[in-house]
């Protein structure tokens, strides 16, 4: 599910989806099933549901020659209900030169308060987010339904195996970076994919402000006991649980709470 990459694992996102009826004009059903999708997905059956979230990019958080963004991100969005995007993300002081950092990113985070390493990293989650609205742009796709963010230990972290930093502000910068840039081009809902285990691990106790719900990866194999994770009783980032991520033999599927 999670294929081996260079530097460090960018994980395929299982879903990242949100409801909230007062926040998310495209809320979904309570109780309804839905499902992720992204490039490995590609020259395959597409699954069926309630609502459906496609992966932008292929495996990396920055979209490049080298790493381009997922190439059926048009028909699996055309296929989608309710359609949202979920975008791979990570942290690594390598993210923080020319070739990743954006000189747009790097002027901006002048006005971002820390140190110059939190700002250099804020600036490496802006670079990310900007390269994922520019392919979504540069396909056609103009309003989807949310964006949602993965943030797996799997992913480059500081504080993570094969990555050459343990300052995990950095990592919470990132994510703010990501968040910030999203929200300032996008009228979309923000909700990140992570647990409990992995939220802690990359940013400890450190706050990160804009999410404005949790998607909880249960591990459950199917979603039968889904509901024992919504609400708030689950939440990591302090934003409520509003999406179960349970995975069947055919497919990764999605309870909305």
């Amino acid at each position: 599910m999670k294929p081996p990459i260079r530097l460090a694992v960018a994980p395929v996102l299982v879903a990242v989806v949100l409801v909230l009826g007062a926040v998310n004009a495209a809320a979904f059903t309570s109780g309804s099933s839905g499902y992720d999708i992204g490039y490995l997905q590609c020259n395959t059956a597409y699954p069926s549901g309630a609502f459906g979230i496609v992966g932008v990019d292929s495996g990396w958080p920055f979209i490049s020659s080298l790493h381009p963004g997922n190439p059926c991100l048009v028909s699996e969005y055309a296929h989608s209900p309710s359609a949202g995007l979920y975008v791979n993300t990570g942290f690594d002081p390598s993210y923080t030169d020319s070739n990743h950092t954006t000189a747009d990113c790097a002027t901006r985070s002048a006005n971002v308060a820390g140190t110059p390493g939190q700002r250099a990293a804020w600036a490496a989650g802006c670079s990310e987010a900007q390269k994922d609205l520019a392919y979504v742009a540069s396909v056609g796709i103009a309003a989807p339904s949310g964006w949602w963010l993965d943030v797996e230990t799997a992913n480059s972290w500081c504080g993570q195996s094969g990555t050459n930093c343990t300052d995990l502000s950095l990592n919470q910068q990132t994510i703010q970076g990501l968040i910030d840039t999203l929200a300032a081009n996008s009228t979309a809902p923000i909700g990140i994919y992570s647990t409990g285990y992995q939220w802690s691990s990359i940013v400890g106790t450190l706050a990160v402000s804009g999410a404005a719900a949790d998607w909880y990866a249960s591990g459950l194999r199917s979603g039968k006991h889904a509901t024992a994770y919504c609400g708030s009783g689950s939440s990591f980032s302090g934003a409520p649980v509003t999406i179960v991520q349970y995975g069947t033999s055919s497919s990764d599927r999605d309870y909305a709470c």
